[in-house]
This record gives structure tokens, C-alpha cells and sequence, in this order.
């Protein structure tokens, strides 16, 4: 509770403060419903002076010598290593998360600084031949400016990292706005480690705001040339139209509906271990998650028996308990939403293999069995922990059933036969598949990204810096042109 305490401020060049808005936002325990503390709201008007102190301050970043930006980059790691057990608890007591949530966050947004920790070091340019004599083309690779970063609350510190640090490491400033429920862990932790690490005042801003409040203030302020979201598909699809409008590159990472598909010549055992990883983990609360489990049907019994048996064995309750797998939800409203989509699909004949008790924002783990492709199980997002899970005859109807949804994030596939699952997962329109392998799965230097309604963009390594920079053609004419007139 002390960082919390600590870390609720907005953190404006480079000075921890008190924000102008009106709202007195309150940061609660999403499991014990305590408030942990309370910040005031930033107004449009901290909103401008953060990307101004952004704006300036890039100039001097711009200028830092990229071995020293490097350093800098690596030394938040280190700052990291040295405060996990502060992080841990962090993310326990703002998130609901377990522990076990808590070392799989930290691992992925140490891996993320430290391969930004290389950006500094890859800005190269090309020069390249002309059709005009004595004369050559140079490519510039450059900082795109500033950078406004919007973050959610399920995997915050790691999600808002995922934006944060290649965008430092490719010589930009950013302005992040973290969710409300999430304003420490997304936002001001980081700007304390950049801070200490040693960048610029100014460079890195936390704002800390009430939408009803600022509007589209955040991402229509003239001076970001990027808008990084990660959140439901609904707000992105408004902030993507709004930076277009604006003239700005929206990046967005939303929502998902993943199948994880399981053929009849699978390792059974395995595959509910997987399958049970790809729903449950931070209690379903990943855009990755696998919402649909497709089951071919000589398998579907074995299978859901077992299954069963894996989630009955998951223990759910307090998030402090080293032992807890199922922790709370984010808040009240998500569990009424969960509730509702159960309701609805039962009552359109889904059987309920697997219904867990709910006590507040805990919700027991709760399998949906014999679901169909229009219940709302299968349509809509099951950000909690809840699965559907739906028969299928052939690897045809898999892949159809699969492609099914307006989504296009993430999935598995799991078979005997790895070339068969790879020939089917290039035939499933998603940005990432895996085969033999958890839904849930984000590397450093691979290529992230969805399709569809699951996003825009492609984020994490060499993807990462394209986005976040852009090429600037500069010609240099060694002698005199001939004109026609």
C-alpha cells in the first residue's frame, strides 16, 4: 500500500503534483474493496502542459548520445530487479493479481525494456542510388516526436511498458494515460523508474484522468504524432477514427475472442493443461485468453472430463495466497457483464459443465459446455473466468467455426500432426496462432499484433521501431540538374 500511497500524484515535467481537474479519483483493491488511495483528476489543461514538457524535452533526448540512452534503458531494468518484491505486491493489491500473475508481468516487462535498451543503438539509414546523375537518396531514420500512450488495467505495468520504453528507445517523449484502476501499476511506477533511471525531466508524463472530464482532449492535442492504445475494441475503434481525423498513426491492441482448438490426435493431458493456462491465468483477464475451446467431438467427453477435473483443482479467493490461481475481477460491473453473458447462453441451451460461485469480485471458474456459435459465450469477449467450449466434426468446421467472430487476436492448436496444425492455423484469420501451445504468448522480438477488429499495428522488436519512428528522404545533388525550361 506504501507505493500506492506513494505514486498517486501526476507526474508533469519531470514534478510529482496534484492534477486541476475536478474528480477525486478513488484507487481500490478490487478484492478487498479498500481504497489504497485517492489522486486528483489531471484537467485538459495538465493535458497540454504534459505534452509541451514532452515536446521540449524530446529536443534534449534527441541529442543524448545513443550508448548513453542505452544505459539509461537498461538501468531501469535493473531498478526493476531491484524492487520486484515492491512490484509484486503492487500489482496484488491494485490488480487483484496472484503472484503468480505478478512474476509472469514483471518477467515480459523486463524482456520488453531490454530490447528497447537496443533501439538507441539501430537507428540506421540507407543511401540509396538516384535516377539522376551525380546525385544519392539518404534515408534518415528519425523519432517520430512525441508519443500519446493509453493503457488498460489487466496487465497494466507490462501493457503501458509495451509502448513506453520502445518509444524512449527509439528517441521519442511520451504522455501516458493509464486506466483509473490502474493509475499506479500502469502509470506512475514507470515514470518513477524512468525517472530514476535517469532521462530527461520532462521526457515521460503520467496523466491521470477522468474520460467524462478531458473528452478526446488526449488524443486530439496537436502535438502527439502517435496514439498507442491497448483496450476493448468499442474505445479503440473511437480513438483510432478520432488520431485519423487528427492526422495521427493510431496503434491499437483490442480485444480478442481466441479459439484454441483441440484435435482428436492430441495429447489429451496436455491440452487441458494448456487450454486451462490459456483461460485462467489472471483469472481470464487477457485479450489473448482463450474464450472458445473447439473440441473435436470423438474427443469432446474425455476431454470435458478432464477439464472439469483440471478447474476444480484451481484455487480461487485471495490473490495474497501464493497458491491462488483465480483471483478477483477488475470490479462489479464486470462481473454483472459476466453473469449476463452466462444467463443468456444457458437460456439458449448451453449446459453448464462447471458453474463457480461468485463472492464479490470473485468469480468462481465456470465452463459452458455444448455452447454454439451464435450464443453470447461465443460472440463476445469473456474477459473473467468463464469458457465456452464447442464440439466440432472436422478440421473444415474448426477453422470455419474458429473464423466465426469479428476478432482476430490470438489461438492454438493442438495435434499430432504439427504440419497439419500449422496448414490449419494459415487459414485462421488471426495476427498470432500457436500450435501445441497456450493462446497466451508475447515475445520481445516477434511480431504482436491482431486482426480484424483486434487491432491496427504491429508491436515488439523491429516492429516496434517502425512504428515508433519514421524515414525522412534528405537528397544531396554532388553536381547541377539540367531543366527542361
Amino acid at each position: 500500500m506504501k507505493l500506492v500511497q506513494e505514486l498517486s500524484a501526476q507526474y508533469i515535467a519531470g514534478i510529482w503534483r496534484e492534477g486541476k481537474g475536478a474528480i477525486r479519483l478513488s484507487n481500490k483493491n478490487p478484492y478487498t474493496q479498500e481504497e489504497l488511495a485517492s489522486v486528483q483528476t489531471a484537467s485538459k489543461e495538465d493535458i497540454d502542459d504534459a505534452y509541451q514538457a514532452s515536446f521540449e524535452a524530446q529536443k534534449e533526448w534527441a541529442a543524448v548520445n545513443p550508448y548513453r540512452k542505452r544505459d539509461i534503458l537498461e538501468k531501469a531494468v535493473s531498478i526493476i530487479v531491484d524492487r520486484e518484491e515492491a512490484i509484486t505486491e503492487l500489482i496484488i493489491e491494485e490488480l487483484g493479481g496472484t503472484r503468480l500473475k505478478a512474476a509472469f508481468e514483471i518477467g515480459l516487462v523486463k524482456n520488453m525494456i531490454r530490447e528497447a535498451a537496443t533501439f538507441p543503438l539501430r537507428m540506421e539509414g540507407k543511401i540509396l542510388p538516384s535516377v539522376e546523375d551525380n546525385k544519392e537518396n539518404r534515408l534518415y531514420r528519425i523519432p517520430a516526436g512525441v508519443v500519446g500512450v493509453i493503457s488498460p488495467f489487466n496487465f497494466p505495468f507490462f501493457l503501458s511498458m509495451k509502448s513506453v520504453a520502445p518509444a524512449l528507445g527509439a528517441g521519442n517523449g511520451v504522455v501516458l494515460k493509464p486506466h483509473e484502476e490502474s493509475l499506479v501499476s500502469g502509470g506512475t511506477l514507470i515514470a518513477k523508474i524512468f525517472e530514476e533511471a535517469g532521462i530527461p525531466k520532462g521526457l515521460l508524463n503520467v496523466i491521470v484522468a477522468d474520460i467524462n472530464e478531458i473528452g478526446d482532449a488526449f488524443i486530439e492535442n496537436p502535438i502527439p504524432r502517435i496514439i498507442s492504445f491497448t483496450g476493448s475494441t468499442k474505445v479503440g475503434s473511437h480513438i483510432g477514427q478520432v488520431a485519423i481525423k487528427h492526422f495521427k498513426k493510431p496503434l491499437l491492441e483490442l480485444g480478442g475472442n481466441s479459439a484454441f482448438i483441440v484435435m482428436e490426435d492430441a495429447d489429451l493431458n496436455y491440452a487441458v493443461q494448456a487450454a486451462t493456462f490459456s483461460r485462467f491465468t489472471h483469472s481470464g483477464q487477457i485479450c489473448m485468453s482463450a474464450n472458445r475451446i473447439l473440441v473435436q467431438r470423438g474427443i469432446y467427453d474425455a476431454f470435458m472430463k478432464k477439464f472439469t477435473n483440471k478447474v476444480l483443482s484451481l484455487k480461487v479467493g485471495d490473490p495474497k495466497d501464493p497458491d491462488t490461481v483465480i483471483g478477483p475481477v477488475i470490479n462489479e460491473r464486470q462481473v454483472a457483464g459476466l453473469e449476463k453473458i452466462i444467463v443468456d447462453s444457458v437460456h439458449q441451451g448451453a449446459e453448464v459443465a462447471l458453474r463457480g460461485e461468485i463472492l464479490g469480485t470473485v468469480i468462481g471458474p465456470t465452463i459452458i459446455g455444448n455452447v454454439t456459435p451464435t450464443m453470447p459465450a461465443a460472440t463476445e469477449e469473456l474477459f473473467g473466468p468463464v469458457v465456452s467450449v464447442i464440439p466440432f466434426e472436422t478440421k473444415e468446421e474448426a477453422i470455419a467455426l474458429a473464423n466465426d467472430t469479428r476478432f482476430g487476436l490470438s489461438g492454438a492448436i493442438h495435434t499430432a500432426s504439427v504440419e497439419i496444425g500449422v496448414e490449419m492455423a494459415k487459414q485462421i484469420h488471426t495476427g498470432m496462432i500457436h500450435v501445441n501451445d497456450v493462446t497466451i504468448n508475447d515475445e520481445p522480438i516477434v511480431a504482436f499484433g491482431g486482426e480484424n477488429q483486434s487491432g491496427i499495428g504491429r508491436l515488439n522488436g523491429q516492429w516496434s521501431l517502425d512504428e515508433f519512428t519514421t524515414m525522412k528522404w534528405i537528397s544531396v545533388n554532388y553536381g547541377q540538374r539540367s531543366f527542361p525550361y
